[in-house]
C-alpha cells in the first residue's frame, strides 16, 4: 500500500490549533474551529469539513472508506469522541466518547449520547432528529423543540473559542480559499 500524502486545505478564517494531528487529503472549511490533541485521519479517501463545526480534545475523525467522508456544517464533535460515518448532515451533536463505526451515515440534527457506540454490522443510516442515548445505544426521535436556542448557544461557545484558542495556542495557517 502506497504511503499516505498529505494534503491539507485550512479556510483563512478556520481555527485549527498546531499541535493537531492531520493525516492525508483534508478539506477544513470556514469558521471550523479545531482545538490542539484533534485527530483527524483521512486513510483511504479525503475528508472534507463544512463550516461552522467544533472539534474538541482528543476527537478523532477517520475516513477508512475510499469514497470522500463529507461532514456538513455546524456539527459538534465533543471530548474523546471517534467518529467513522461516511457522512454526516448539519447540526449533529457527537457526546463525550462517543463512538460511530463506518457502517452509519448520520443525516442532520442527530445527538450521538455520550459513550454510546453506534457499529452495526450493516449500513445503517439515521435519519433526521434521531437520538441516540443509553448504555445500549436506544433511538428516539427528536420533535426539534429547542434547536434555535441550541444554534445560538454553539454559535456563542464558537464565538468565545474564535477570542480563547489562538490567545493560548499556535495556530495552523490557512491557504485562503
Amino acid at each position: 500500500m502506497a504511503p499516505i500524502r498529505d494534503k491539507f486545505t485550512i479556510h483563512s478564517k478556520a481555527i485549527v490549533c498546531q499541535d493537531v494531528e492531520l493525516k492525508g487529503d483534508i478539506t477544513i472549511g470556514s469558521g471550523t474551529i479545531v482545538h490542539p490533541k484533534a485527530t483527524i485521519f483521512a486513510v483511504a479517501g479525503p475528508i472534507v469539513i463544512g463550516s461552522g463545526c467544533i472539534i474538541e480534545e482528543s476527537a478523532i475523525i477517520v475516513n477508512r472508506r475510499k469514497e470522500v467522508m463529507r461532514i456538513g456544517d455546524d456539527n459538534l464533535f465533543e471530548i474523546g469522541c471517534r467518529i467513522e460515518a461516511p457522512s454526516i448532515g448539519f447540526f449533529n451533536t457527537f457526546s463525550t466518547r462517543s463512538r460511530v463505526h463506518h457502517t452509519v451515515r448520520i443525516a442532520s440534527f442527530c445527538v450521538i449520547g455520550a459513550n454510546c457506540v453506534l457499529a452495526p454490522a450493516d449500513d445503517d443510516t439515521l435519519s433526521d432528529y434521531t437520538v441516540v442515548y443509553g448504555p445500549s445505544a436506544e433511538r428516539r426521535t427528536w420533535t426539534g423543540k429547542g434547536k434555535i436556542q441550541e444554534a445560538d448557544l454553539r454559535r456563542k461557545h464558537a464565538e468565545y473559542l474564535r477570542e480563547m484558542l489562538p490567545k493560548f495556542n499556535r495556530l495552523r495557517r490557512g491557504d485562503g480559499t
